[in-house]
């Protein structure tokens, strides 16, 4: 699967994977900066922004893409950061390919099972009715019927697209998604502990990891730290845009 991606920069490399509902997009800024001192890619999954649709949505299948990913662009190893669904990625390709990672970044995500939460959101993302649509705040109004949160209303609007005639569609593949949530809200396991150098950065108001979650980061990746953004919440690069960069700078930094 060729996956859409934009690259910034030269250096080391760093991927960078986003999360449900996500693209590349939402990382555009954080890998401007990042790129002053390293080469940043920034990838569109499957199913998500301008990268190809498919009725597979299983972490193997993703860790795949991103192995085909690293072949086709000539890439070693890299440094991996993943948020949320991105952070699962991330894991699987690190148990699977230990040798492709430099260092794992795993935001605001555990490796344990989860339960549904996203059903408000693809809810009203489903009534949204996309023929109707003739500008981007009939689709806004649409989903306030379901969803208060202004700034979440905005997140999911990027997957709006314009085609060349007016009209409107949506970039992700949103029946596939719904199909693969039990998927994607699965657990990440590993037979043995991986010897990557792996850290979490997770956001203080955030309920995604918790104290009691440390002890199965350990389990797969034994040579794990955990860093606390106390003001953020689960979308941490963007409420706490500049401590996140600094925290992630610092942890790349000695192999500058």
């Amino acid at each position: 699967m060729q996956l859409n991606y934009k690259s910034f920069g030269e250096g080391t490399p760093v991927v960078i994977l986003h999360g449900l509902l996500g693209s590349l997009d939402n990382w555009q800024t954080f890998a401007r900066k990042l790129s002053s001192d390293f080469k940043v890619f920034t990838i569109d999954l499957r199913n998500h922004g301008r990268s190809p649709h498919s009725d597979e949505h299983s972490y193997p299948a993703m860790v795949s893409d991103l192995v085909e990913f690293f072949t086709k662009h000539h890439i070693e190893d890299a440094h991996i950061i993943g948020h949320s669904m991105g952070g699962k990625v991330a894991m699987q390709f690190a148990i699977t390919h230990s040798e492709k990672v430099l260092k794992l970044i795993v935001v605001d995500i555990a490796p344990k099972e989860y339960g549904r939460g996203h059903d408000t959101i693809f809810d009203a993302l489903e009534d949204v009715d996309i023929f109707r649509i003739t500008k981007r705040d009939d689709a806004d109004a649409m989903l306030a019927t379901h969803i208060d949160d202004f700034a979440v209303r905005q997140f999911l609007l990027k997957n709006l697209d314009r085609n060349a005639d007016g009209s409107f569609s949506w970039k992700m593949n949103l029946d596939g998604l719904i199909r693969n949530y039990e998927q994607i809200n699965q657990a990440i396991h590993s037979e043995k502990p991986v010897a990557v150098s792996a850290y979490i950065i997770r956001g203080g108001k955030s309920n995604y990891v918790l104290e009691n979650d440390l002890s199965s980061f350990q389990k797969i990746f034994p040579k794990i730290e955990l860093i606390t953004i106390p003001d953020a919440g689960h979308w941490v690069h963007a409420e706490a845009p500049d401590v996140f960069y600094a925290a992630v700078h610092k942890i790349l930094a000695d192999i500058v």
